[in-house]
């Protein structure tokens, strides 16, 4: 019997991974910069910024990874990779580029991916991010994990430590690519920090030349029709959000979140069990299945903090809670905890700020008064 407790007693060692002798010849962090018309998607400067650490781990260099038409549009991109801390700029052009098509982009990945042997691959976990990654990934025959919100290295193998929800949300698991490389991995827009841009670091440009045809591509662009939100506010680029949970108990409580949020000039946010029963729209869905945020503010009315939501909302910089049960996983990682009926807090703070915006206005009226006197 003592025998038995003392070998429970003992650490569990942690196996010594030993990885192919043919890796040594993938070195480098890369980061694939998703644009569309001149416009780069936040996702992949924050993959820089994130891949800028990663690869000093390593000790290797980053580098951006551009694809495109031959128009100056392209060029203009090169400048900001390095001004966001890549080191090198993989750019290939050819005016089969000119558009996002699956197969057309996954060739030419998959050329620059072999000619040049990365060791991880990054790409943002959006709509073109995830279809490339996906055939990108089936062409190499390498490992991809997706979605996921945390990313690091060991550095006793080098090995990309991919973290992501799993089991609906209800654990969070690290994956890590022991059999092949690159290893490819796509992040959720919000979820890294943006870096900040210096203008005076430029990046070295490598220049990979594609032969492509496109009578070979089987897909083509008819038409581009432009996004109809497209310039309007984003929930995931909001400076402040008022989201709403079950905890609003019915329908007509919500309005309350949408009246805070105005006074704020805030973005109406929603956990998925207020979605789910009809109290907002998807688009407004926070967390795992919805959208990453990370706002100045971030107020959770009625929500409990389950790590489903939490995923979504914990990169933001204050976080208050509102709910009537004080052991709420919230709270273990809210800036600030009302604990009370948010039928009665959402009014009361909607009148305290209010009355703070009111005194604001009236103070800086009187110094342009007293200023223009």
């Amino acid at each position: 019997m003592s025998d038995a407790l003392d070998t429970a007693a003992k650490p569990i060692k942690k196996p010594k991974r030993v990885l192919p002798e043919r890796f040594k010849s993938y070195k480098g962090v890369w980061v694939f910069i998703e644009h569309e018309h001149g416009h780069v998607h936040p996702v992949s400067w924050e993959l820089l910024g994130k891949g800028r650490e990663l690869a000093d781990k390593l000790g290797v260099e980053l580098s951006g990874v551009l694809l495109g038409g031959m128009g100056a549009e392209v060029a203009a991109i090169v400048k900001e990779v390095g001004a966001y801390g890549a080191d090198t700029c993989y750019l290939a052009q050819h005016p089969v580029l000119n558009d996002y098509r699956n197969q057309s982009y996954t060739v030419s990945m998959t050329e620059l991916v072999n000619t040049y042997q990365p060791e991880i691959l990054l790409l943002g976990a959006t709509t073109q991010g995830r279809d490339l990654a996906g055939s990108v990934a089936t062409t190499l025959l390498t490992g991809l994990t997706a979605d996921c919100t945390g990313l690091d290295i060991d550095t006793s193998d080098r090995s990309l430590l991919s973290s992501r929800p799993t089991f609906g949300g209800s654990l969070m698991c690290t994956i890590v690519n022991l059999a092949t490389r690159p290893q490819m991995a796509t992040v959720r827009p919000r979820v890294m920090p943006m870096p900040a841009r210096n203008p005076e670091l430029v990046a070295k440009v490598i220049e990979h030349s594609l032969q492509l045809d496109e009578a070979s591509i089987v897909t083509k662009v008819l038409d581009f029709i432009p996004d109809a939100r497209a310039d309007k506010p984003q929930l995931a680029f909001a400076d402040f959000i008022v989201s709403g949970g079950r905890g609003m108990a019915k329908p007509e409580n919500f309005s309350l979140v949408s009246s805070l949020a105005k006074i704020l000039g805030a973005e109406v946010g929603a956990s998925r069990p207020a979605v789910h029963a009809g109290w907002a729209d998807a688009e407004r869905q926070v967390g795992q299945s919805g959208k990453t945020v990370r706002p100045k503010l971030y107020i959770a009315a009625g929500i409990s903090g389950a790590v489903q939501h939490r995923v979504g909302m914990e990169g933001a910089d204050v976080i208050a809670g509102i709910n009537l049960d004080p052991n709420a996983p919230l709270f273990d990682f809210a800036n600030y905890a009302l604990i009370g009926n948010v039928t009665e807090l959402l009014p009361a703070l909607e009148a305290a700020f209010a009355k703070r915006l009111a005194a604001t206005k009236a103070s800086r009226t009187a110094v342009a008064t007293e200023e223009a006197n």
